[in-house]
């Protein structure tokens, strides 16, 4: 009789299971744009000394566009906060969670200089901010206007019926001073994806202000609230790659380089002067000015 037959030793595998990759870093090690952090001595008396060179231009005049929410009011709030050295808000702002604009008239805002009855020798206006679908927001046809300087103080705007030659706010000889100067795009960090039309509406603005000549950047606010890092600390904001990302697709959408493109985080919550805001904001308005003082003179 033969003997049992042994059983089949088992066969023993070792399977390699590929651990997933780590995320990359969220930040560069080393910042890409560098900043004299803290130290805004330098920054604060070029814009006091600061003359157009253009004697026919007493004012070099700035517009802000962008979609509602994105904080063109706050800007200029912010600016005048720097300036002056202590909370300003010259300019009401729309709710983050609002998606209507609360700017309803053009205005033009001043910001008031050491002396009784002194201003900076730049303005700024703000216009009601681009909403998505027809009749909803400012028109473009009216930013063309305002551009050009047809568009008097006080007008209020109206999403479905642009201002018009025979409106009494119709400028019909605008002089160098009417027209803008400079025209600053103001975009959200945190913002969700822009819808189409309000895309479409930004080139409209874009292309026609090139056909004038009109210097262009833009500004991104709310870096704060775009990632950790820049929550944690605003000095991150040129190594952390989201913000250079949004950054990135802006001067691709826009064409407007990556040396015009300036993130900022507006005064909002803050009660006191933060140095590192002052930076941020004094680094936009120096070359906002440098860029209309370049236009005026070839005016």
């Amino acid at each position: 009789m033969g003997g049992e037959q042994s059983k089949p030793e088992p066969v023993t595998r070792t399977v390699y299971v590929e651990k997933p990759a780590p995320p990359p870093p969220p930040m560069y090690d080393e910042p890409w744009r560098v900043l004299p952090w803290g130290n805004n001595i330098s920054g604060l008396n070029y814009v006091k000394d600061y003359q157009p060179q253009n004697d026919e231009v007493k004012f070099i005049r700035v517009l802000l566009y962008g979609p509602v929410g994105a904080g063109k009011s706050s800007f200029i709030s912010s600016v005048s906060t720097v300036l002056r050295r202590r909370i300003a808000t010259p300019a009401k702002a729309s709710s983050t969670t609002s998606d209507q604009s609360y700017t309803k008239k053009y205005k033009t805002h001043k910001i008031p200089k050491e002396g009784r009855g002194n201003f900076y020798p730049f303005v700024f206006n703000d216009i009601m901010g681009l909403e998505d679908g027809s009749g909803r927001g400012v028109s473009v046809e009216d930013i063309k206007l305002i551009m050009k300087g047809h568009v008097k103080d006080g007008y209020k705007f109206n999403p479905v019926s642009p201002l018009s030659p025979g409106d009494p706010h119709y400028n019909p000889s605008p002089s160098m001073e009417d027209r803008i100067h400079v025209l600053v795009c103001v975009q959200s960090a945190n913002a969700q994806e822009i819808q189409g039309s309000v895309l479409q509406k930004l080139k409209d603005i874009r292309e026609a202000a090139s056909d004038l000549d009109i210097p262009q950047i833009a500004v991104i606010t709310k870096i704060d609230e775009a990632t950790e890092e820049t929550e944690r600390d605003l000095r991150n904001v040129y190594k952390s790659k989201h913000v250079k990302k949004k950054m990135t697709d802006l001067s691709a959408f826009l064409g407007i380089p990556m040396n015009c493109i300036f993130p900022v985080k507006n005064y909002s919550e803050e009660t006191d002067l933060k140095d590192d805001l002052d930076t941020l904001i004094l680094s936009a308005l120096k070359l906002i000015l440098d860029l209309g003082d370049d236009f005026t003179c070839d005016m």
